[in-house]
């Protein structure tokens, strides 16, 4: 053996003892990483079988996966997400995670799971799936702004601003969501007075002027006057959904008559007597018009729609029900034949 083994002082005794060391190094890592992997594996399970359910008609149990499935399975549960069939999406997206290897792929998954109990109204669940996102992969500014989104639903603004933080570390432009959450915080603050609200929300207007039109549609409520002074003459047609809703005891004559746009709205609502009819707004002057010639059955109808995504809706929004973006709103309006069951907006 003596002749075999080099002597301890012998270079080639260091040489083999390095070679010996960094071999036991690499096979414990690699076990180490193994076990980590497993273990985390476990701990997905185990965190998973919180969100089972019974209620979907798919039979995923006994369903044999193929990594061939994966594409079809997923545009499946999409879908289900897309018409409302929130339970069967979530069923989909349960078994694909479970049966991935790839973390990336699975963390991907897990967003759309998350998404998915987001516009289902699970929002307790949809938070745990981020958080648990996040916990994997910090870094995800994806799972960053669906949780804040998530925390501003479930109006804890305070943890929501402090999802802004990281997201400002990684780059991200955050004055727009910052500002939407001081208005969001200020009018679910029942610890404050109509007219405390109403002095911040005045000033909160001047320093974000994408606020404009939540702010003045929270005024009509808080107090009519400020509302008709905050309003730009400039930026009527933003609000025209709003001002058509308006009850007649809420109007001020005085600003009503000295805007033209203003006075064919009222005129074509049957508000005002004063024929008007050149507004620059199509669909008005057309209602405008069609009442001075005694038509008097003409309305005005309202849909949504997000300048992000271009998905429609038929109700105001202040963050687009799709695709989550703020200040996409634009309002479009269309000549309907009135009926007598139309109530005010609920903006």
């Amino acid at each position: 053996m003596e002749n075999i083994l080099p002597a301890y002082n012998d270079p080639l005794f260091s040489i083999l003892l390095i070679i010996v060391i960094a071999l036991i190094i690499s096979v414990v890592t690699y076990a180490w990483g193994l076990y980590k992997q497993q273990k985390e594996q476990g701990n997905l399970l185990k965190f998973l079988e919180k969100f089972d359910t019974t209620e979907c008609l798919l039979d995923t149990a006994s369903m044999p996966f193929d990594a061939h499935m994966l594409k079809p399975l997923a545009l499946l549960a999409q879908a289900f997400d897309n018409t409302g069939e929130y339970h069967k999406a979530i069923n989909i997206y349960l078994y694909l995670i479970k049966n991935r290897e790839e973390e990336g792929s699975k963390l991907e998954l897990m967003g759309k799971l998350g998404k998915t109990y987001f516009h289902a109204g699970f929002l307790e669940r949809a938070k745990m799936i981020f958080e648990e996102i996040l916990r994997k992969k910090p870094r995800t500014v994806e799972a960053l702004y669906m949780l804040e989104v998530v925390l501003e639903k479930m109006q804890e603004y305070t943890k929501a601003a402090e999802i802004l933080e990281p997201l400002e570390l990684l780059g991200e432009e955050t004055k727009p969501l910052r500002t939407f959450l001081t208005f969001s915080q200020l009018i679910a603050d029942k610890t404050l007075s109509k007219e405390q609200k109403v002095v911040e929300l005045l000033a909160l207007l001047k320093n974000e002027p994408k606020l404009y039109r939540e702010i003045i549609g929270v005024l009509f409520r808080l107090d009519t006057q400020a509302a008709w002074q905050a309003i730009e003459r400039s930026r009527i047609e933003e609000l025209i959904d709003i001002l058509w809703f308006l009850p007649q005891s809420q109007l001020s004559l005085d600003i009503i008559a000295q805007n033209r746009q203003l006075k064919t709205l009222y005129y074509a609502k049957g508000y005002t007597l004063e024929p008007e009819t050149e507004s620059g707004i199509f669909a008005l002057d057309m209602l405008a018009t069609a009442k001075q010639n005694g038509f008097n059955e003409g309305d005005l109808h309202f849909t949504y729609l997000c300048s992000k995504c271009k998905q429609s809706f038929p109700i105001s929004f202040k963050r687009c029900p799709n695709c989550m973006a703020l200040h996409t709103v634009e309002v479009e309006e269309h000549i309907a034949k009135s009926d007598p069951k139309t109530d005010y907006s609920l903006f």
